[in-house]
């Protein structure tokens, strides 16, 4: 008799674009790291799909991403004190949701990426008599102390997270040391440095000069923020760059990021949502975006410098990144947008001190991460569990 494929879901959202991006590097990962007809691994967007009221909060998250970024930090403290992830109301209201998954398709694993799944998921499972045959995972995916406390949860089987800092956060969260792993971000393993002759073919390929210096104004998966005033005030400059502009899902900013560059003394090309940001950034000499984990984290792989936005302070969980890559010398943090022109003249005039901010994005990524992940994931697999026991039994 044939044997049923291990089952792995992948609990997500589209709460901005770094738990998408989470979720996708580590499907793509099973499957290039392991037997690509062996598994079945399916993403579910936990918050949009299990109710129209939990939907309707994340659709209120991204517009404050994009309309009110200032505001985002209220959001966070608020949840922060209310909890919603672990209240009756919210696990009643999500429950026939997991109940008809669970009949049709029952995960072998369940791997969470996002702060408020896990603690619903480690309840349903515990209700069901399920801890000791579904183990939980979770891959959190905001890499600095300060993150959000729907992460911690003790029905979690496993942590895996990007560095002693998130370590430390999660144990002062109440989570046992000896549940974390540190494994790096799970950054898509297309995400890497790429040759400088590669780099020209990209430039080439997007209708660019090969040898100008490119900044990369990413507004994000959302598309919004201060982004947007930061792209007016280059756009105004007299520079010898050539610029691409990333717009994300918001269609009125692309319109508005296409008229202005009609107005640059230098090339620029306005992309809207995109699946190839990798080139986008391997293309690029520098970045401008808000400091999304994710986002910062495949910036780093690429081996590409960042200029931060830090007009508005950056939200809670995403403070600790921002202060990571100035002191380590990857990046450098905008306070106004005024001071963005002066910022890319200095980089330009001074090679030294760009080639020192490329340097220091290595030392900031675990090599290999999303690899680390994928074989950490697979050693919790009911089969390879066993196998593990066993072996552990006899030594």
């Amino acid at each position: 008799m044939m044997r049923k494929k291990p089952r792995i879901l992948i609990v997500s959202s589209d709460t901005g674009g770094g738990h998408r991006s989470a979720a996708k590097a580590v499907a793509d990962g099973l499957q290039k790291f392991w037997q690509s007809d062996a598994l079945a691994v399916r993403i579910i967007k936990g918050l949009e799909e299990a109710h129209k009221i939990t939907a309707r909060l994340a659709d209120v998250y991204n517009w404050l991403l994009r309309n009110r970024q200032q505001w985002v930090k209220y959001l966070y403290w608020t949840v922060n004190k209310i909890r919603p992830e672990r209240r009756e109301f919210f696990y009643n209201l999500c429950y026939d949701y997991a109940k008809n998954l669970f009949d049709k398709w029952c995960p072998n694993l369940i791997i969470s990426v996002h702060p408020l799944t896990q603690h619903f998921f480690g309840r349903f499972l515990k209700e069901l008599n399920l801890t000791e045959k579904i183990p939980l995972i979770t891959i959190v995916t905001d890499p600095c102390y300060g993150f959000w406390k729907g992460w911690a949860c003790k029905d979690v089987s496993l942590y895996l997270v990007a560095n002693e800092e998130a370590q430390r956060q999660l144990i002062d969260y109440g989570i046992s040391p000896q549940k974390i792993k540190i494994s790096g971000m799970p950054v898509h393993p297309k995400f890497h440095e790429i040759s400088s002759e590669n780099v020209a073919k990209i430039r080439k390929s997007l209708g660019l000069n090969p040898n100008r210096f490119t900044v990369f104004v990413n507004a994000g998966w959302i598309g919004g923020g201060n982004i947007p005033k930061i792209f007016r005030e280059l756009i105004k400059a007299n520079l010898d760059i050539q610029a691409i502009f990333l717009a994300g899902k918001n269609q009125k900013l692309k319109e508005e990021a296409e008229k202005l560059s009609s107005k640059a003394s230098f090339p620029v090309k306005v992309f809207g949502y995109s699946d190839e940001i990798e080139k986008l950034m391997q293309a690029s000499s520098v970045m401008i975006s808000k400091l999304g984990g994710l986002t910062t984290f495949e910036a780093l792989a690429c081996r590409l410098p960042i200029i931060a936005d830090t007009i508005t302070p950056p939200m809670p969980q995403e403070a600790g990144t921002s202060k990571l890559i100035a002191q380590k010398g990857a990046g450098i943090l905008l306070h106004k947008a005024s001071d963005i022109v002066p910022i890319i003249k200095t980089l330009i005039q001074s090679p030294q001190k760009y080639s020192l901010m490329k340097a220091a994005t290595s030392s900031l990524t675990i090599p290999n991460s999303t690899q680390r992940i994928v074989e950490e994931i697979l050693s919790f697999l009911p089969e390879n569990r066993s196998a593990k026991l066993v072996k552990g039994l006899a030594s």
